[in-house]
């Protein structure tokens, strides 16, 4: 969601958590922490959730191996071939126009730093003192977790997204009053 050269959060990735603010105070009341990791160092991440209005806890997973560790994270090597999403893929740096360029530049980076960062969830649980990782989901697996996603498949255009490049971060939309 957020690397460690980004100057801005994925467009897409700070779409969905967007969500997150209500639902981690009652997830919370269910003995469970909703809590974002990403690479970048945490007073970027302090700032820019600052920016966002956002109260769930973030934290920095910087100068660590933890995203490297559940696969959402890339070093420039990797971008030419590993696995993500339990499945191996090709180059990646075909992919540096278009859509990943347009999210690159909402997020203040260039594409290749952009292409080192993926999405992805994990669970963990604490027993006896010993952590669990419990589940992990990427790419289309995340769709759940995206509440915008869930009202655009119900409604008559469906999601209506061009590519990923639809997104933006919500406070560099044009403003706009309902119907």
């Amino acid at each position: 969601m957020f690397g460690p050269d980004y100057t801005a959060g994925c467009p897409a990735c700070s779409a969905i958590a967007d969500g997150f603010n209500g639902s981690h105070v009652h997830l919370a009341n269910h003995d469970v922490v909703l809590m974002a990791v990403s690479r970048a160092p945490i007073d970027a991440i302090q700032a820019y959730k600052q920016r966002m209005g956002w109260t769930f806890p973030w934290a920095s997973s910087h100068d660590s191996d933890f995203n490297y560790d559940f696969a959402t994270s890339r070093t420039a090597e990797g971008l030419h071939g590993g696995d993500y999403n339990y499945a191996p893929y090709g180059d990646m740096t075909a992919a540096l126009s278009g859509a990943v360029r347009t999210n690159a530049e909402r997020a203040g980076t260039s594409p290749e730093e952009y292409l080192k960062e993926a999405p992805g969830m994990s669970a963990f649980a604490l027993s006896d003192g010993v952590v669990y990782h419990t589940y992990s989901a990427y790419a289309r697996g995340l769709d759940a977790l995206w509440g915008a996603y869930q009202w655009l498949d119900r409604a008559p255009l469906g999601r209506n997204e061009e590519a990923s490049a639809a997104w933006q971060l919500r406070d560099r939309y044009a403003r706009t009053t309902a119907v």
